[in-house]
């Protein structure tokens, strides 16, 4: 009979290097856990900036940099295509509307004005003989219609007289119905003519009034074409200075092209690029400042541009009052944009730290000065002065602010004097 042998329970051999595994991995989970929280690093206190943490008035707002441009520039484009012949105004002059600036040539417009004129006085000449012919077309249905009154007249005395003779007994039946069949056919003749002379009327009028619309825009299409040989002479269409002219004399422009701009100077606005981080909160009539010459000059947010390029937008701004004195196209203002109103906050101010630590944590001073322990935080806004916090600090507390770039792994920093 055979015996059952039992299986050994224990620890076996081929078990060792998964053990082995497993504590190496909870090893470098707790370094990675915990390392960091404890690792001390002695540094030199007088190479760190440490600042108190305080209770202030946070004012939220952001500093940009702005570029003074012309309140409206205007394309300056060519109507109509040629050859620069002629530059008149050079950049940077002050121009008045209606001003020719450049002038071209264009022999074979100028040919095809010719050509559209000629066309147009000769359908002016058809349209003078088709007039007088429709009018002596009148005259002469005028003319019918008089000499059939004349014969209505005489057919009917005839008439009248054969009634008479017939009823004495002095001409045949026949003479009679003879001469009443020849009053009455002259006088449906009669009556066939003026009907005609009637509808020809209409017809006339009609005809006239569309020939008379018809010369009257021909003539109005030569006024056209005229226009076009004007547009060679390109003209200034607003009043203002002449910004940028790109021609020379000899180059061959194409019709539509633009060759320059016009910067309209009656007043002037600030083009500013904002981070999209702030698309959200910059809005129309936001209120900014800057400082010039040791004076304050307000602005307003006129327009924000919806498109986000190179992770900015462009944001316009107006003035709002007085200018700064010689102001410039070109001109580059520091300015503070408001983005709300001011309020009570726990602060602390802007430094390198944030770099390191995204505003998540920052080292904390103990209150014995001879170390720094490490803390987390939340920042919510920032200026260009301050961070404001709203949790993990309290007002009277001591931060480091600099760089974290040497110790940003560790916990702990111990001060050295």
């Amino acid at each position: 009979m055979d015996t059952l042998i039992e299986k050994k329970k224990g620890l076996k051999r081929k078990h060792i290097p998964y053990i082995i595994a497993g504590l190496l991995l909870t090893l470098a989970a707790g370094w990675l856990f915990f390392g960091n929280q404890t690792r001390r690093v002695r540094v030199d206190r007088s190479t760190l900036n440490i600042q108190p943490v305080v209770k202030g008035l946070f004012n939220d707002y952001m500093r940009v940099n702005g570029q003074v441009l012309p309140i409206r520039t205007v394309q300056l484009s060519a109507m109509e295509g040629g050859m620069v012949a002629e530059k008149i105004v050079e950049e940077g002059a002050t121009v008045e509307q209606g001003e020719v600036i450049v002038r071209l040539t264009n022999p074979m417009l100028n040919l095809s004005i010719l050509d559209s004129e000629a066309q147009l006085a000769e359908k002016q000449n058809f349209l003078r003989n088709t007039l007088l012919d429709m009018e002596q077309n009148g005259l002469s249905l005028k003319k019918d219609q008089l000499q059939f009154d004349i014969e209505v007249g005489r057919q009917k005395r005839r008439f009248e007289q054969y009634e008479r003779l017939y009823g004495e007994k002095l001409v045949s039946r026949e003479e009679y119905l003879q001469a009443k069949e020849e009053y009455e056919l002259i006088l449906n003749k009669r009556d066939i003519v003026v009907e005609s002379r009637k509808q020809d009327f209409i017809y006339r009028n009609v005809q006239v009034r569309q020939l008379e619309e018809s010369l009257d825009n021909m003539q109005r299409n030569l006024v056209l074409v005229r226009q076009r040989g004007e547009d060679l002479n390109v003209k200034a269409p607003v009043s203002g200075q002449l910004g940028l002219l790109d021609v020379e004399i000899g180059q061959s422009i194409s019709a539509g092209t633009r060759i320059g701009q016009i910067n309209v100077l009656s007043d002037f606005k600030v083009e500013a690029s904002i981070d999209e981080h702030y698309i959200d909160r910059v809005r129309e009539g936001l209120n900014a400042i800057f400082e010039r010459q040791d004076k304050n000059y307000a602005l307003r947010v006129r327009k924000v541009y919806p498109e986000v390029r190179d992770k900015q937008f462009k944001t316009d701004f107006v003035f709002e009052g007085e200018r700064p004195d010689n102001i410039r196209t070109g001109q580059t203002y520091y300015i503070n944009l408001q983005l709300g109103q001011p309020v009570d906050a726990v602060l602390i101010p802007r430094g390198a730290f944030y770099q390191s630590t995204g505003g998540q944590w920052i080292f904390v001073i103990t209150p014995d000065g001879k170390k720094a322990v490490r803390r987390n935080v939340q920042i919510k806004r920032q200026n260009p002065m301050y961070y404001e916090v709203i949790s993990g600090l309290e007002p009277g507390e001591e931060v480091v602010i600099s760089s974290y770039e040497r110790f940003a792994d560790a916990g702990e920093l111990i001060l050295k004097n």
